[in-house]
This record gives structure tokens, C-alpha cells and sequence, in this order.
């Protein structure tokens, strides 16, 4: 098939998905055309089968903002036209699926479907403005497939816009080819010398992440044990937290990587991954032991789920040492 996708090309979990799918397919003998202002940041450009087009948004005195839906809405006609595709699958409610929705209509009578993906933000936005309820609810509606990344956003969708159209749950992936603990390349050794736990977390550093609790968590655990904390990304946040670690004396013990490429590598030398989002039913996923063991770990899903539960400092004071140990199956 030969399918375009359009997602932000930014530092953020719904451009990583859209990339990594894209590529993926490539992979398995598709034609991909990503369409967006910039290429996706995990984007190869040298892979076979992945093309880029890019977006070209030109000021204009008459307009306070350039009015990139519409631009993006003619280069995905102008790419139907020019390679044929066979189906459009955009990333995100608002803007996209309206630009999709526009290509679809101008490229008439020919057949030009598209697939919206729900993300976070689809749910955030309107709940934090309401005037973007209509348009993006007419979206969702005239879409030819929609899916949702958790079961969570799909109840919320049908919650805050009343959709009546079938949604499907297609959960975000990983490659565990990738992302496996024999990725580690030594970078353990290098942030605890001599053997701490590391916890991890990586986000685009947005309030929604709530990294500056993430802060506030590692100070409650390295209070009782010696730790690491590393945080890969950069967004909004990042000013905060670092003030939060000068704060608790952290400087040793947290590291700031800013954003990454190739992430696996880092993240496999994580004993612990440390999420503590406000509004996704996002569990935070532990790797596997450094003893090669894969075990269940349902007690520290139960406990880091959620920051606002009052139970989650009293638990880290009084037993960091037993989720580490225990429920990571670390030797400490």
C-alpha cells in the first residue's frame, strides 16, 4: 500500500508511535509518505520505502497565525495526486483529521479514506476549551476508521464528545527487539558506579507528565537509600525540576540528558521506570531484572499509577527499598 501519515514531528509520544509504524511498515514493503512542517525526529530518511514531504507554511501580513491546516490539507491532496496513496493516516483529532478531512473532499470523486489516531492531547484540549468540541467531534465522526491508544482515552472519547462511530483500542508498542536489557552498553556503570538502582523517566517534560512529582519521588526514595535518577527529554518542566533538585541537594544523583536518540540504549539500563502522568491510564512498565529474570509486577503498578494517591509517599517512605528489591528483583 502506499500510505501518508501526518503527525507532529516534535519530541512526544504520539510523533514517536506515528515514525516507528511508519517505518515498520516500510519495513514490510510499503510505500510511506510522511507529511508534517518537519521530519519526524525518529525518522530515517536514508530507510527505502520512507519519503518526506514537507509542509511549507508562508506568513502573510492579512493572517496573525499561518493557517497551516489548510496548507497541510493541500500538500496531502498534492501527495494523493502525485504517488497515488491509498489511505491517509493522521495523528491527533486537531488538527490533522480536519486537514484530512479537507484532501478528502477536494480530491472527490476519487477515493481518498483516512484514519484518525486519538492521542492525550485530543482529551486535554477540549477539556481545557471547549469552543474545540464541535469541530473535533465532526472530525472523529466523518473519519473512515478511527482507533485510540488505551481503553481509558477510548471511554473518555465517548465521554467528552458522545461519538457513536465504532472506535478501536490499537495499544501504543514497542520493538523488544529494541528494547531489551542486553541493550545496555555500559551506561549503568557510568550513572551509579557502584551498583544503585537507576530509575528512569522519559516524556516531553510537559505539566501532563508531572515531572517535577517525579523529583519529588526519587527525593523520597534516595532519603532512604542510596539511587539514580535519570530524566530523558526536554519541554516546559525542565526549569522546574531542576529547581526541585537543587532544592533536595539531588545534583550527584540526578541526571539531565535532554533528548535522545536511540533511547533504548538508555532505557535498558533502568531498574525502575518512573511515570507519574495526570491523566492517561499509562501503567509504568518495569524492564526486566539485571538478572535476566522476567517477573510479575502488579504491587509497584498498584503503587506508582498514580501520584495523587496519598498512599504512594507513606509506601516509598517506608518500604523504597522492598518495591526496589522485590518488585525489580534487585539484590540490595
Amino acid at each position: 500500500m502506499r500510505i501518508g501519515i501526518t503527525c507532529y514531528p516534535t519530541y512526544g509520544g504520539s510523533g514517536v508511535v506515528a515514525t516507528e509504524l511508519g517505518m515498520e511498515l516500510a519495513a514490510r514493503g510499503h510505500d510511506i509518505h510522511f507529511i508534517s512542517y518537519a521530519p519526524p525526529i525518529r525518522l530515517n530518511t536514508n530507510g527505502q520505502r520512507l519519503h518526506f514531504h514537507e509542509v511549507e507554511v508562508v506568513s502573510y501580513p492579512l493572517f496573525d497565525h499561518p493557517p497551516y491546516t489548510l496548507a497541510l490539507a493541500t500538500k496531502m491532496l498534492e501527495v494523493f495526486e502525485s504517488e497515488s496513496l491509498d489511505l491517509l493516516h493522521v495523528h491527533y483529532a486537531i488538527p490533522h483529521s480536519v486537514s484530512a478531512l479537507l484532501a478528502r473532499s477536494m480530491a472527490e470523486p476519487r477515493r481518498l479514506p483516512f484514519v484518525t489516531t486519538l492521542h492525550g492531547t485530543d482529551i486535554t484540549l477540549v477539556g481545557s476549551n471547549r469552543s474545540y468540541l464541535p469541530i473535533t467531534r465532526f472530525s472523529i465522526e466523518q473519519s473512515d476508521g478511527v482507533t485510540a491508544i488505551s481503553g481509558y482515552l477510548l471511554n473518555q472519547t465517548i465521554k467528552e464528545f458522545d461519538i457513536k462511530r465504532p472506535i478501536e483500542v490499537i495499544p501504543n508498542f514497542v520493538n523488544c527487539d529494541l528494547y531489551n536489557r542486553t541493550a545496555d552498553k555500559g551506561l549503568a556503570s557510568q550513572w551509579a558506579p557502584n551498583g544503585e538502582p537507576i530509575l528512569m523517566h522519559l516524556s516531553n517534560f510537559r505539566p501532563v507528565k508531572r515531572l517535577t512529582d517525579v523529583v519529588e519521588i526519587f527525593a523520597i526514595v534516595r532519603a532512604k537509600m542510596p539511587a539514580k535518577l535519570v530524566l530523558i527529554g526536554d519541554g516546559p518542566d525542565h526549569g522546574a525540576a531542576e529547581y526541585l533538585v537543587r532544592k533536595h541537594c539531588l545534583q550527584k544523583d540526578v541526571f539531565f540528558l535532554g533528548k535522545q536518540d536511540n533511547v533504548y540504549e538508555k532505557l535498558a539500563a533502568a531498574d525502575l521506570f518512573l511515570l507519574a502522568l495526570r491523566h492517561r491510564n499509562l501503567v509504568p512498565r518495569r524492564p526486566r531484572p539485571r538478572n535476566g529474570q522476567n517477573r510479575p509486577h502488579q504491587r509497584q503498578e498498584k503503587i506508582l499509577r498514580q501520584r495523587r494517591n496519598p498512599r504512594l509517599r507513606n509506601l516509598l517512605q517506608a518500604h523504597p527499598r522492598r518495591i526496589l528489591s522485590v518488585d525489580c528483583g534487585l539484590p540490595l
